[in-house]
């Protein structure tokens, strides 16, 4: 059984013809994102706050650590997509301990989440858009598992040269197809002799927020935190994933039921902070145990002896190659006056 987007989506493309990778998933995650808390055992998918409230503290001390020595300004904490609220709730315990207490400013659409964080953190600011956030301050900006959920744009190399690719309707089913408009000139020459077959991926809306963000930071001050699956680019390759229901799922059935991701760039991301000073990527694993997260483990542990066990595997799923450790990334991207972040190398 198809989903009612899903069949607009097909007498769409039947009546005015194919549409972008970028179009299909952009509605697909709206419709998805609108109508649900996708998150948990009962949803499609757990992110690494709801594993362990150690990431999101260790997040927090890491903002307030460059809070701290760039002069202890009066600062926001900002976050993009923070899902249930759960990361802002542990990232804001670990800063108040570090004599941090920011205002919370939350940047979200769907009204199913915005409802579960309102719940957790009553005080915070909800904002539809980056616009609207302070601008008289400097700002701590967390995006944890945002990036990824952002409209891509893929390119096929094919025997007539570099093509969108598309979304179509075949045997009524939806499915990819070469454009016909020529791309070749918005190739990178290191990648343009790629394999007939190869895939290209690129988000402009990615690149957009980040540079946005970066002209905030550039004025105000302040810094980002960006933690995502992801790689350094250019590369080649088909990022593009479903996710229901905990297992991966065709990208192209019942659209608008299961997340769609793929994989980030961060050497995109990096170009589009112009004004500011990159710090990684380096893998998740190695961040957080740099930062103290076998330490936090350990006192946890001794303080609840009966959870040992559990405070064990939640470290090792955050840290591990073999399970978030490896294909995740963080980078950092801050005012030129601020100090280097910990966790990165000089």
């Amino acid at each position: 059984m198809q989903s009612a987007l899903h069949l607009r989506i097909a007498r769409l493309i039947a009546a005015t013809g194919p549409i972008s990778i970028a179009d299909y998933m952009a509605s697909a995650n709206a419709h998805y994102y609108a109508t649900r808390d996708p998150l948990g055992a009962d949803g499609d998918f757990t992110t690494a706050p709801e594993i362990s409230q150690m990431f999101g503290e260790i997040v927090g001390l890491a903002l307030a650590d460059m809070w701290d020595r760039a002069g202890r300004p009066s600062a926001a904490y900002v976050e993009l997509g923070p899902g249930r609220g759960t990361l802002a709730r542990d990232a804001r315990g670990s800063m108040a301990r570090a004599g941090l207490t920011p205002p919370v400013h939350l940047v979200e659409t769907s009204p199913a989440l915005i409802a579960k964080q309102a719940a957790l953190l009553p005080d915070a600011a909800h904002h539809a858009s980056i616009d609207t956030l302070p601008t008289d301050r400097p700002l701590l900006i967390v995006a944890n598992e945002f990036f990824d959920a952002l409209p891509i744009r893929q390119l096929v190399r094919t025997d007539a040269g570099w093509r969108d690719v598309m979304v179509a309707v075949q045997d009524d089913q939806l499915a990819v197809a070469s454009g016909t408009t020529p791309c070749d000139d918005q190739i990178s020459p290191l990648l343009g002799n790629a394999d007939i077959g190869s895939i290209v991926e690129t988000c402009p809306a990615a690149a957009a927020i980040v540079a946005a963000l970066a002209e905030r930071l550039t004025v105000q001050g302040g810094a980002m935190l960006i933690i995502d699956y992801g790689y350094s680019g250019p590369a080649v390759g088909d990022t593009l994933q479903a996710v229901r229901g905990h297992v991966y799922a065709d990208p192209f059935v019942a659209a608008g039921e299961a997340d769609l991701t793929a994989h980030v760039d961060f050497s995109a991301l990096a170009s589009a902070a112009a004004g500011l000073r990159a710090a990684g990527p380096v893998t998740q694993g190695d961040w957080l145990t740099r930062l103290g997260i076998d330490a936090r483990t350990a006192t946890l542990s001794a303080r609840h002896p009966d959870r040992a066990a559990e405070l064990q595997g939640q470290r090792d799923r955050l840290v591990k190659a073999d399970a978030m450790g490896q294909l995740f990334k963080v980078a950092a991207f801050h005012h030129l006056q601020w100090p280097h972040p910990a966790g990165f190398s000089e």
